[in-house]
């Protein structure tokens, strides 16, 4: 199948863009590096109007390090973040999911923007946004401007809080690695690159007494949108990270799922599969973070 007719605009700067948004509505889409959005357009799953190119508009490929922060334009490729050694030091769980988005070939031409915007609820990056706790710069035209948490962007299965007539700038992403931090990711797929049938990933630090001082986990691919537990989360602060502790809060975290079946697995399994992830991710930043405040 082919895609629908529609015309196509290759922006000249991001105030073209937010001005052909703002004049087509919901008929227009935003692409950059289109792995995810040219797909469904060939099955007409998605039917524009109106494409706006915003692929090589400077405003949107910036990466910026910051003490605290590392911001990372739209349309920044997935592959120039995984060839940024020093960027990853400072994020790794990002440096840990990107090995699992897609392939080689979608990241060399995929964008970090584009994952969050698109909002799978399998995908890896947003996943390690969320546990993270990032947020998301955003204009429209008329230099309006508003910056969303993460755990009020994703909203359902392909649906953020993104107005129609709205572009994400830029994604602001924590760093929270410190002397005794560490971080994990897995996911379980039919082959590697396919959609996760379910995630796991988590940010971890210790105290001098090797007791958890902070704890951001979260799980993908089991619902409508990636989900973190703050809660269950903050429950563990001072406790050991033993292998006793590690499997009863898997088993905490995957009770609170509402997983659904599909043609690949069904809700019972994809819960097991959460379940087991989260142990195997908190088992690793565990002795990450034990490993790191050993060090001299």
């Amino acid at each position: 199948m082919k895609a629908a007719a529609f015309d196509y605009t290759r922006a000249q700067d991001l105030e073209q863009a937010l001005e052909l948004l703002a004049q087509h509505g919901s008929e227009a889409k935003l692409i950059a590096g289109g792995q995810s959005l040219v797909p469904m357009m060939a099955m007409r799953l998605a039917r524009p109007t109106q494409l706006v190119d915003i692929y090589r508009l400077d405003a949107l490929r910036q990466i910026n390090v910051q003490e605290q922060t590392v911001m990372i334009g739209a349309a920044v490729r997935q592959k120039e973040v995984q060839d940024k050694a020093e960027l990853l030091r400072q994020l790794p769980l990002l440096a840990n999911a990107l090995p699992w988005v897609g392939h080689q070939q979608t990241r060399n031409r995929g964008t970090v923007g584009g994952s969050l915007a698109h909002a799978d609820p399998s995908a890896e990056l947003p996943l390690a946004f969320l546990v993270l706790g990032g947020a998301v710069l955003v204009r429209k035209h008329g230099q309006v401007t508003r910056r969303i948490a993460a755990e009020d962007f994703f909203l359902g299965p392909m649906i953020t809080s993104l107005a129609e007539d709205e572009c994400l700038v830029h994604s602001e992403w924590p760093i929270r690695n410190s002397m005794r931090s560490a971080s994990a990711f897995e996911e379980t797929a039919i082959r590697h690159g396919d959609f996760a049938m379910a995630s796991a990933g988590c940010q971890l630090s210790l105290d001098s007494q090797g007791c958890v001082s902070e704890l951001s986990l979260g799980v993908g691919g089991v619902g409508p949108v990636p989900r973190v537990f703050p809660e269950l989360s903050s429950q563990w602060l001072g406790q050991v990270p033993s292998a006793q502790n590690i499997e009863a809060l898997a088993h905490q975290v995957s009770a609170e799922l509402d997983p659904h079946s599909d043609v690949h697995v069904n809700a019972s399994f994809r819960r097991h599969l959460a379940r087991v992830l989260l142990q195997r991710v908190l088992t690793q930043a565990a002795q990450g973070a034990s490993q790191a405040s050993q060090k001299p």
